[in-house]
């Protein structure tokens, strides 16, 4: 198939949907299939360019519209694409925010509806609408409802329509537009090192627990440590604690830091590392901790490879509930809510599944538009 994948950036790191489809992109490349990628509204590129992008040895030919462009030239620009290149899918990646800083692209409708040709059109929803929380503000609520008619208008702009989204609460919200998503996992973007592929063979004498990328506010940090110390402390084995933070954690970490240091925890904080640094640094822990909303695990990247790297995950973080909906149970992810919850965490055993790995997923994304 000829696929023309629509996300808002594509520069390399700077952008989590523009590196998502450009992994899928060269997974789909190995496959035969001739696909490319355009980046609507790319922050990083102050000309409109067509360039090949490197995904190990593959080439993705990606085409770059500035976001200063106007919507008339980003059409011109974007018919002349599909024209030249006469795709059997159009595949947009929606995340609102890529294509408005306000979350409100209300040009996207009209523009995917006036693009004529003979392609179908694929929606993955990496995200939907804000305020969908019970303690979301009246604010939230209001722009949400604005970008909740946006995602109508889109979904009308072809008959027929196949629609991917990660989790479980997405799709439950789309069914109620009266629209069909299909559950497509997010997969891992950290490729496993050698040292991974022989985890069962590494051994610490630390007991260490990695966080992964950036950290979302909120989570009881000072009672789950708390809770943690308890239960080793009634352990017949002796194990020194460590965290290890990988990655761009953004502000929170500091919190977290301060109440290691209060502890006297020991941890570790790695900054920006390449990928093969990221799976050693996985492959040498025995758990995950995510702050991220349980409701929303699974569209975290960073969730997605722990459990490639085979990591059991705490999820240690603000409560975030709808109404009316319960996520399902996770194999590998558990709630923290007290020392009785990290009691049974640490005794649980690690279940292997595909779910999250590239090969698995393209697989599953390509049996969706057949």
């Amino acid at each position: 198939m000829d696929i023309l994948f629509v996300c808002g950036s594509a520069e390399a790191g700077k952008d989590g949907v523009g590196d998502y489809t450009r992994r899928l992109c060269a997974e789909l490349l190995h496959r035969k299939h001739d696909v490319r990628i355009l980046a609507l509204c790319d922050h990083q590129s102050n000309f409109f360019v067509t360039e090949n992008q490197l995904i190990g040895k593959d080439q993705v030919t990606v085409y770059r519209i500035p976001v200063a462009t106007d919507v008339k030239q980003r059409f011109v620009w974007t018919k002349q694409i599909v024209n030249d290149f006469q795709p059997d899918w159009i595949s947009l990646q929606f995340v609102p925010y890529s294509f408005n800083p306000k979350g409100l692209p209300f040009w996207l409708p009209s523009f995917l509806k006036n693009l004529k040709g003979n392609h179908k059109l694929h929606i993955m929803f990496h995200e939907l609408w804000i305020g969908m929380d019970l303690d979301a503000t009246i604010k939230s609520k209001c722009i949400g409802l604005l970008q909740k008619q946006l995602i109508s208008k889109i979904l009308k702009t072809k008959k027929e329509v196949v629609i991917h989204t990660q989790t479980d609460l997405y799709k439950s919200k789309i069914s109620k537009l009266g629209y069909n998503a299909q559950i497509l996992p997010l997969f891992s973007n950290i490729a496993k090192s050698n040292e991974a592929e022989h985890k069962g063979m590494v051994y610490h004498s630390d007991l260490r627990f990695c966080v992964f990328g950036n950290i979302h506010y909120g989570a009881p940090v000072e009672q789950f440590i708390y809770d943690l110390k308890l239960v080793l402390s009634i352990s017949k084995e002796v194990r020194t604690l460590k965290f290890v933070f990988i990655g761009n954690c953004g502000a929170e970490i500091e919190e977290w830091k301060k109440v290691l240091k209060a502890n006297q925890i020991r941890f570790e904080v790695t900054g920006f590392v390449n990928d093969f640094e990221i799976s050693e640094i996985l492959s040498s822990c025995q758990y995950g901790i995510s702050t991220t909303p349980y409701l929303l695990n699974q569209k975290s990247g960073s969730l997605a490879s722990m459990f490639d790297h085979e990591l059991a995950v705490l999820c240690v973080a603000r409560n975030w509930n709808v109404r009316g909906f319960k996520p399902k149970v996770s194999s590998n992810l558990m709630k923290y809510e007290n020392h009785k919850t990290i009691n049974s965490f640490l005794d649980k055993k690690f279940t292997v599944l595909n779910d999250n790995n590239l090969e698995f997923v393209a697989t599953k994304f390509l049996s969706g538009l057949n």
